[in-house]
């Protein structure tokens, strides 16, 4: 008797555990939740306000980059601390995160809240395109929102710099991945005027984490994922780099949700790439 109640509660246990490590929503657990979170919609403005998820505030991934025309940088503290307190939000909240179902503006964003201290967020499994699909709830009304005390602060160990990552080539204790596709990493097509990748770094497609099926994508399962990164040591920190470090955080995300320690370099290619005093690696030889 004894035994069979030991083993029950340590199936209780797994079972809270793998949900408390889990980082997506899916869609009907969502809609049967909707007050339990605070939803984020990062699609831009004009979209969201014809129509979004009820209860919805709008982030649109762009307002995530300072200077998106030159790099991917993200925004600087002071404009980041402005805009979340406008939306109310507190490092605390419990957020979900969604795009139009692409996943790379969601994860973008998804990122950007955890390098800004937040400890609760989610992605949600499809996007808005599904969730309309699916008939759930949307609403084109404005919610009222209280401005916040948010206090920014950077986690430097989910931010990676041109710095960092040229210390990243030289550690044993990293390992660099390129998320672009495999035309970008070998050279034969660049956002920069340098063709290649950076020295050291794999090739791991950011389309890899993400299952299409008809007219919807979702995040492909824990096990899939775990199948993708099988040769990536999990006693190594990971550095991810993508042309503007969009696409790169759905590694990110996968990553994180793996349980890897990962940073997204933020400025990526498009800074190393046009920065002629950086190394590279060109396997095409184009110049």
């Amino acid at each position: 008797m004894k035994k069979s109640v030991i083993v029950i509660l340590f199936l209780l246990l797994s079972v809270t555990s793998f949900w408390a490590d889990n980082l997506r929503v899916e869609l009907k657990e969502l809609s049967n939740s909707l007050s339990s979170y605070k939803i984020i919609d990062v699609r831009k403005n004009s979209d969201f306000l014809e129509s979004h998820i009820k209860g919805a505030l709008n982030l649109p991934s762009n307002l995530t980059y300072e200077n998106k025309s030159l790099n991917g940088q993200i925004t600087a503290p002071g404009k980041m601390q402005e805009i979340l307190r406008n939306l109310g939000l507190n490092v605390l909240d419990k957020i979900v995160v969604y795009d139009d179902g692409t996943f790379f503006d969601a994860s973008r964003v998804f990122w950007t809240l955890e390098v800004y201290g937040f400890k609760n967020v989610k992605l949600l499994n499809g996007g808005f395109d599904f969730w309309k699909e699916l008939g759930f709830n949307t609403s084109s009304d404005l919610l009222e929102v209280e401005k916040s005390d948010y206090i920014a602060s950077l986690d430097n160990k989910k931010l990676a710099t041109k710095f960092s990552t040229q210390i990243a080539i030289r550690s044993k204790s990293s390992t660099i991945i390129d998320a672009r596709d495999y035309n970008s990493y070998v050279g034969k097509e660049s956002a920069a005027k340098r063709f290649g990748h950076i020295p050291e770094a794999i090739n791991l497609p950011a389309i890899n984490n993400i299952k299409k099926d008809l007219f919807k994508a979702t995040l492909k399962d824990i096990n899939e994922l775990k199948e993708i990164y099988k040769d990536v040591d999990k006693n190594k920190k990971v550095v991810l780099y993508c042309s503007i470090g969009k696409i790169a955080t759905t590694n990110y995300f996968a990553l994180r949700e793996l349980g890897y320690d990962v940073a997204n370099y933020d400025a990526s290619w498009k800074e190393w790439g046009n920065d002629i005093t950086l190394p590279i690696v060109n396997l095409s030889k184009k110049d």
